[in-house]
């Protein structure tokens, strides 16, 4: 087995190609210092791959992110990968799971569609759209979770209780509290808009307590500053947040500074970036047989 990693994902791929024991083949990025004039991507792999089950990993984002994919996914077969094993640690575009107007394209189920073109299997971490979606991929598709990862963290972090921001998110936080071994809740959530979210005021047992928010993914951390905004109010001495995926754009930075502490895993690499996910995504690839 071989490990490729596309430039979003290097260090993430050197750590599952360590964890399998496999041997990493580096890329070179650009034909000639600073790349083509005009951004478009450019990719060469520098190692042999003729027979060989080749694991590729790359976050697709932002979107050259998920040009070089198909360029490094293409480039493998022509090298003569025999199996090619897509690991897609955040999923760009699968925010789309269906179509809410007529015209409207299903963008998590487009971008699958080119991933099966040279790709024989498909893992990814903490889908944002229904993960119900996976099972309309054109490859076996594996939804991996990263909560083993963040729940060992928040174990050493000597929280309190994790809390969920919504009842989607509920699952989540049940499975990293397993981990972590102190108790969860969650909040009321409701979206009104992708910029705008209420939350319904709730009693939590949070008083001179250290809480740990736990989420999917941070984008803009409204909603996480507004879940730390009610932990504060009902006496909570720290609050952590902690997701899978950090995103962390637009008003993000200012948002979380209602936090302590703000923790995302290497799926995306951000200044935020305390844990990684390639235990996890080891363990999946070898579940493959």
């Amino acid at each position: 087995m071989k490990v490729v990693g596309g430039s979003a994902s290097v260090s993430l791929a050197r750590g599952i190609a360590n964890d399998l024991r496999a041997t990493f083949v580096d890329v070179a990025f650009e034909r000639h210092s600073g790349g083509f004039p005009d951004g478009e991507r450019y990719v060469r792999l520098l190692g042999t791959l003729p027979g060989d089950h080749v694991v590729l990993v790359q976050t697709t984002h932002p979107d050259p992110m998920l040009v070089e994919f198909f360029l490094l996914a293409d480039a493998i077969r022509d090298a003569g990968g025999r199996r090619l094993t897509a690991v897609i640690p955040y999923y760009g575009y699968a925010r789309q799971d269906k179509r809410f107007l007529e015209g409207e394209a299903i963008s998590a189920k487009t971008v699958a569609k080119h991933i099966a073109v040279d790709c024989d299997e498909l893992l990814t971490m903490a889908i944002p759209a229904n993960p119900d979606i996976l099972q309309t991929f054109p490859v076996p598709t594996r939804e991996v979770s990263g909560m083993p990862a963040l729940g060992r963290y928040l174990k050493t972090a000597k929280v309190d209780a994790l809390l969920a921001p919504d009842e989607g998110a509920l699952r989540l936080a049940r499975e990293a509290s397993a981990i972590a071994g102190v108790p969860f809740d969650f909040l009321v959530k409701t979206r009104i808009d992708s910029y705008t979210v209420k939350m319904e005021p709730k009693a939590l047992a949070v008083k001179d307590k250290s809480i740990a928010i736990v989420d999917d993914v941070i984008s803009t951390g409204g909603t996480i500053a507004m879940a730390a905004r009610e932990l504060r109010a009902q006496g909570a001495r720290r609050v952590l947040a902690a997701c899978v995926h950090g995103l962390f754009v637009g008003p993000a930075e200012a948002n979380l500074k209602a936090c302590d502490e703000v923790i995302a895993t290497d799926t995306i690499l951000s200044p935020y970036t305390k844990v990684s996910v390639a235990p996890e995504f080891a363990a999946a690839i070898r579940d493959l047989g």
